[in-house]
């Protein structure tokens, strides 16, 4: 059996199950399916899992960026991946923003609901652009692979290829090394995956065993619009990029990103899951290391589109139900303000409630309105996740076509880089 088949089995019996302890009510706060099952093992079997991914990143990474600097030989192929990935990742993030008002405008959801703003939520401040660009230049690299910051650990491996490119003949051992390095990491990767489907299920299980069935009834409206324009975005938007910029089969390619889609839906996190994002890409989708260890982890960092689909109906949702009519120009400022808020918040835990902040300030919406949609949160993190990770995918596979680092056999190839049992 394959190991994506398990994973989808392991996600199917997870939501049978969570729902299940959900509707039943046995996990109530101190009950022995609350101490022992959904904080108990679901939880750390779910968080083991997280973290072993979250271990990989940095490695893979540095490992992956720095042999495939040297291995293309030339440095400006780097600067037009560069340019086009970071194009493309602002492009679709902005018709990503454009499609979700559209949709919850035209629903109107939140009109006249009569909902208790009893949650509270505490806006955060996110760091202004400048100082983000500030941090891509890390003053200490170590710490900046300690603390997992994306963007500087990119701009050093680049650093380091660059200059290990500069003295190749000199330093071949190092190179193979390095090389090396990468093989094993990718190994470490195949090997954290067959723990997948037990993770999985864990992590489904726990969301949905939580997640409250009165508050999903009465923000109906609210999760239905938010998944359909998430699906939309998928199946039209970024398939339609696919086929039209990338002359790829968009059938193919989401039969093979599939893998990837599981993972993020059940870790909510595109930064744990670069690692299988990354091999799905190189392995399943043919793309070339040299395209694929850079736009992979840049786009987990700055692309945004699932997330940025939530502030354009949350927006639209929390404005009905104060009754503000924000008009065509606070539409196009919520637009905006996504876009660059994807660039301004990249290195910030929580980066979507961070950027829903933002959005309200600028709009005049008041903040404790996020209060009201923090119960389903969770849920529609997993959806959007997926849509961030597939993004990043399809750039990825869009730039490595258009600079002849795609190889079509694998990619048109069913059973390549399929992991079995």
């Amino acid at each position: 059996m394959h190991l994506t088949t398990r994973v989808i089995i392991s996600l199917v019996l997870g939501i049978i199950v969570g729902l299940g302890i959900n509707f039943s009510g046995i996990n109530v706060e101190g009950s022995f399916v609350q101490e022992y099952l959904t904080t108990g093992a679901f939880y750390v079997v779910g968080t083991i899992f997280v973290n072993a991914l979250k271990m990989l990143v940095v490695p893979l990474v540095l490992f992956s960026l720095i042999p495939g600097i040297v291995g293309i030989g030339d440095v400006r192929l780097l600067g037009r991946v560069g340019s086009k990935s970071f194009a493309l990742y602002m492009f679709t993030t902005a018709v990503a923003i454009a499609t979700a008002i559209l949709f919850a405008a035209g629903f109107g959801i939140g009109e006249g609901l009569p909902l208790a703003g009893n949650a509270e939520f505490l806006g955060q401040e996110a760091p202004p652009v400048s100082q983000v660009f500030i941090n891509i230049v890390p003053d200490n690299p170590i710490a900046a692979m300690a603390e997992g910051d994306m963007l500087a650990i990119i701009f050093y491996s680049i650093l380091f290829g660059i200059s290990l490119l500069a003295v190749a003949k000199e330093s071949p051992d190092l190179i193979k090394l390095v090389e090396q390095l990468n093989g094993v990491m990718m190994k470490m990767v195949t090997i954290v995956m067959h723990l997948a489907p037990y993770a999985v299920f864990c992590l489904v299980a726990k969301a949905l065993a939580e997640l409250g069935i009165d508050l999903l009834i009465e923000l109906v409206g609210y999760v239905l619009v938010l998944a359909f324009a998430l699906v939309f975005h998928v199946l039209v938007t970024q398939m339609t990029l696919l086929k039209v910029l990338g002359r790829l089969n968009p059938v193919m390619f989401l039969r093979k990103i599939r893998t990837a889609q599981l993972f993020a839906f059940s870790t909510s996190s595109s930064g744990a899951t670069i690692p299988i994002t990354l091999r799905t890409t190189q392995e399943r989708l043919g793309v070339d290391r040299s395209v694929s260890a850079f736009t992979v982890p840049f786009g987990a960092t700055i692309n945004m589109d699932g997330t940025a689909m939530m502030q354009g109906v949350a927006t639209v949702f929390i404005a009905n139900i104060y009754g503000l009519d924000l008009g065509m120009s606070g539409y196009l400022t919520v637009i905006v303000m996504a876009v660059l808020a994807s660039i301004g918040t990249a290195a910030v835990p929580a980066g979507g409630l961070v950027m829903l902040t933002m959005v309200f300030n600028q709009v005049g919406l008041p903040v404790e309105g996020i209060g009201l949609i923090l119960g389903v949160d969770r849920l529609l993190d997993m959806l959007r996740t997926s849509v961030n990770v597939t993004g990043d995918a399809v750039v990825t596979s869009i730039v490595a076509r258009g600079e002849g680092k795609l190889d079509l056999e694998v990619f048109n190839d069913p059973e390549a880089g399929v992991i079995d049992d």
